[in-house]
């Protein structure tokens, strides 16, 4: 199993909306893709800024290509993430995992 992890970062007025944002895209389009067995999305306020980060699980690398495109490295963003986010991690973040919850496995 693979973790993909992101980070972004919105000014503390726009978290919610990009909560909001979130759920309806990203969210949406990872749990409708074939081998991702959930997303966990996390925030944090921080110096004035709420920082998000942005967990999904999945079956393989292959899998996770079936979102990302040809590059899992890359980030995928969508055309309003620019107007909520002050910064953006570009790069993702792959993980081996070596224990899950139960029924993650």
């Amino acid at each position: 199993m693979i973790l993909r992890t992101w980070r972004g970062w919105t000014r503390r007025e726009d978290a919610d909306g990009y909560f909001e944002y979130l759920a309806k895209t990203g969210v949406k389009d990872i749990e409708a893709t074939p081998g991702n067995h959930g997303v966990l999305l996390t925030r944090r306020e921080e110096d004035g800024r709420t920082e998000f980060l942005f967990m999904s699980l999945w079956d393989s690398l292959e899998a996770v290509k079936g979102f990302a495109g040809p590059d899992p490295e890359r980030a995928v963003f969508y055309p309003e993430d620019d107007g909520y986010l002050v910064e953006k991690d570009e790069h993702i973040d792959h993980w081996d995992v070596l224990r899950a919850p139960p029924g993650l496995e």
